[in-house]
């Protein structure tokens, strides 16, 4: 059932003069200036109790706005009894530390099943917030930290707060080959050209800036720390195959298995046996999106990366003397 929505507010004098799709998003900060304009498109804003529908509309100051319109909640969905890790919750948001295999938000060919129905059984109000409050997603096989938000406003504030790039997003990740230096990938984003399913960087697509550095070498891999500016699909996987560094165990953007000469027989399986690209969002920060605390959150590394560092690390090791 949608959630039934009625603000009113009055445009301020220091608003003379501002368009109407400018001046509303002002007013109603809680919400979102694409929810608000398609509001406004709707005709669900009235001004002086007369809608309009026109965002350019300017306003003069003084006019009484208000808003009648209807939250759609996620009820389509199913609420679910999924084990969720939670980090941290309260009355606002929830910090969770996903798993591989699984997958955020319902799509093509995962009807269910997702990190949204286990939210929707763990908090059922969660319902009313618009994708039951997901902020921003990780791959179905990438690990780490995802903040959630449990209402509207939690929700528009903490979107706002990744538009403005205001959250931390920090991941470790094991790259194939020899990286000699971090630093920043900053290329557009977009589908790829034959590649449904998959992206790329093209000059025709969205920012996206990936910073990197190097954590740790090995012989034929690379233990590295990203931080996010941007957010987009598969951004990490894409801008590392980008440099030609693509994750291991990411065969769909060219992480295919690459064994140091003279490895034995135990790590060769175990690199050919990755079955996941190597990535895990290990650090979250951010102010809160009520109180405006600033929050930090940590999340260890799973245990199939540690072991893969742990193998390359010995390898290393064993076989230093072969490259003097």
């Amino acid at each position: 059932m949608a959630q039934q929505i009625e603000l009113t507010n009055t445009v301020k004098d220091s608003q003379l003069g501002q368009r109407l799709d400018q001046a509303v998003a002002e007013l109603f900060a809680d919400f979102s200036r694409s929810r608000l304009k398609e509001w406004l498109l709707d005709g669900k804003i009235a001004v002086n109790g007369e809608v309009v529908t026109k965002p350019r509309t300017k306003v003069m100051g003084g006019e009484l706005i208000t808003v009648q319109a209807e939250l759609e909640d996620e009820e389509r969905f199913e609420a679910q009894d999924i084990p969720l890790n939670i980090v941290y919750e309260d009355d606002d948001i929830i910090v969770i530390n996903k798993p591989r295999d699984f997958v955020v938000h319902p799509g093509a060919g995962t009807p269910d099943g997702t990190v949204l129905n286990a939210l929707l059984h763990h908090y059922p109000a969660i319902a009313e917030v618009p994708r039951a409050g997901i902020v921003h997603r990780l791959d179905k096989d990438t690990t780490g930290l995802m903040v959630v938000a449990k209402t509207v406003p939690s929700q528009t504030r903490l979107v706002r707060a990744l538009q403005k790039r205001n959250i931390t997003r920090e991941y470790e990740a094991i790259a194939i080959g020899k990286m000699t230096a971090g630093g920043m990938v900053d290329k557009p984003i977009g589908r790829h050209s034959t590649k449904r399913t998959l992206m790329a960087v093209n000059e025709l697509g969205k920012p996206a800036v990936t910073h990197y550095r190097v954590a740790e070498h090995f012989r034929e891999h690379t233990r590295i720390r990203l931080r996010l500016e941007t957010g987009r699909t598969h951004q990490i996987r894409v801008h590392m195959s980008y440099l030609q560094h693509p994750l291991l165990g990411d065969t769909a953007y060219g992480g295919r298995a690459r064994i140091p000469r003279g490895a034995s027989e135990e790590l060769t399986d175990m690199i050919r046996s990755f079955d996941r690209q190597a990535l895990h969002a290990v650090m979250l920060r951010f102010a809160h999106p009520v109180t405006g605390e600033e929050m930090e959150f940590h999340a260890p590394v799973p245990d199939d990366m540690v072991a893969m560092a742990e193998a390359l690390r010995e390898d290393t090791k064993l076989n230093k003397e072969e490259d003097y």
